[in-house]
């Protein structure tokens, strides 16, 4: 798999990737959620490719505090191949070489093979509840 930062012509690509590991939800528009990222850091925005195909993607970001990992996802006819944590891996380094000292995700409860993922790259649960508040509505 190559890595590569995302090209706006990823975007179709990335999305139905998105909507095929169930990783979009009625309450966030996909197409929103790239238009905002491409905002703010958008070199942290990496896709993974096959043969010039879109089969994976991360959004990282960092607002000098802490790094975040958003919408990982590997196409599910490539999945267990080594290739999210190629991608997890990519952002650490991107975010290690911004001097970022921690990085955080969120994983939907019940998700426990997403989490025992993330648990055998080495993270582990911080015992810390995670809130939040709309300020903009995407529906």
């Amino acid at each position: 798999m190559q890595i590569r930062r995302f090209d706006t012509q990823d975007t179709e690509s990335v999305v139905a990737l998105w909507r095929d590991c169930h990783l979009t939800v009625p309450w966030n528009d996909p197409y929103k959620d790239i238009a905002r990222k491409l905002k703010v850091g958008s070199e942290l925005f990496l896709v993974g490719t096959l043969n010039d195909t879109v089969i994976a993607s991360v959004m990282g970001g960092y607002e000098g505090h802490r790094g975040w990992i958003n919408y990982l996802a590997v196409h599910p006819t490539h999945q267990r191949k080594g290739f999210a944590g190629q991608l997890v891996l990519a952002i650490e380094q991107k975010l290690l070489a911004s001097g970022c000292p921690k990085l955080n995700l969120q994983i939907r409860q019940g998700n426990d093979a997403v989490q025992a993922f993330y648990e055998s790259l080495g993270y582990s649960d911080d015992n810390a509840m995670s809130m939040g508040k709309r300020l903009i509505p995407d529906i």
